[in-house]
């Protein structure tokens, strides 16, 4: 990189164009790690690592068997991060992810006193693994852990270990006795990723490697401290105001209630994103302008990340569901509009 992404007055330049070109290096290696026990899916790889330099949260969506866990605990193992998994199940309570007081009966004194014992939440980075088999009240849980990065038990609050992420998943299939996340949670997540079925040459190197005595090893390459000042250097990538523009064009015509929404989307879309996908949008493509070597977000960096960005913010009608139109239909439709509506130098 030849120049270091534009920083806050009290910005240190030399600084940011290190952490700059130590994230590079670092995704880099990190990508060579996950290769190691991890076939294909470059663009969940790539999508689950913005979010986590961006410090987002994310959705995956996919099939069982996809290795979307392996993929989750092999990333904190590159990132040298605490790792729990929490396996959501239609019984599981609020206290059993963020902890609870108990009673403590000091031997020596016989003096009893209230100790907070930790929940699996007081980790880095965090699996919620089927997040919608839970009910509501434990989904809830996670509200205040992944907005504030704190948890309140019993009138006090503890503050989490940062770096701090979530990661959950969703199976797409099997519905029956499921409590789909309300749209103001899954606001929350940076993306919503889906994980695709991999490819006949991919699934063959998946069988090869997982029936016989391969074992790759996870070598650290990022630890908790360098994703921190990765984070703050992000932040302080520019963005032009013509793509701060498109960013705004594309996500407010997703708006059946906007004035100059499309006509198709006042009929197939029943709400459209808040202002936290224009957040994100935005936070995410600086994320992938570093890792492209570049100092400054173009269009295309808005145009790669809107769909994840945006698949979860949409709610359609029931007139697209009946039509078989899909929320990636809508939004892929969205980002070709924009395309063409995208003065040349935007591009």
């Amino acid at each position: 990189m030849t120049q270091p992404a534009t920083p806050s007055p009290a910005g240190n330049p030399p600084q940011d164009l290190q952490n700059a070109e130590m994230l590079v290096a670092a995704y880099d290696r990190a990508r060579h790690e996950l290769s190691k026990v991890i076939v294909g899916q470059e663009d969940v790889i790539e999508q689950l690592m913005i979010a986590v330099l961006a410090r987002g949260h994310c959705l995956l969506e996919g099939v069982p068997g996809l290795a979307k866990t392996l993929m989750v605990s092999s990333l904190a193992q590159a990132m040298d991060l605490s790792f729990r998994r929490i396996q959501f199940t239609p019984d599981l309570m609020p206290a059993d992810i963020t902890g609870t007081d108990i009673i403590q009966e000091d031997p020596t004194t016989g003096h009893r006193q209230l100790i907070f014992e930790k929940g699996p939440i007081f980790s880095q980075m965090i699996l919620a693994d089927e997040i919608n088999r839970t009910p509501p009240k434990t989904q809830a849980a996670l509200l205040e852990a992944m907005q504030e990065h704190s948890v309140t038990v019993g009138g006090k609050t503890y503050r989490l270990d940062e770096p701090f992420f979530v990661l959950a998943t969703m199976n797409p299939i099997e519905q029956e006795g499921t409590y789909p996340l309300p749209e103001a949670q899954r606001d929350r997540f940076l993306f919503l990723v889906k994980v695709d079925y991999p490819d006949r040459a991919q699934e063959r190197q998946i069988i090869q490697q997982t029936t016989g005595t391969f074992a790759g090893q996870i070598t650290p390459v990022l630890t908790g401290e360098q994703i921190i000042a990765c984070q703050e250097t992000v932040r302080k990538v520019p963005v032009p105001d013509h793509v701060l523009d498109l960013v705004l064009d594309l996500v407010r015509t997703s708006r059946p209630t906007e004035p100059d929404a499309p006509k198709w989307v006042k009929e197939f879309v029943e709400w459209g994103p808040g202002p936290r996908a224009c957040q994100h949008l935005v936070l995410s493509a600086k994320v992938r302008a570093l890792l492209n070597k570049r100092t400054h977000v173009t269009a295309d960096d808005i145009f790669a990340l809107a769909l994840p960005v945006m698949r979860h913010r949409l709610v359609p009608t029931f007139a697209a569901e009946a039509e078989g139109i899909t929320v990636d239909h809508l939004v892929t439709k969205l980002i070709d509009v924009a395309k063409q509506q995208a003065p040349a130098k935007v591009m």
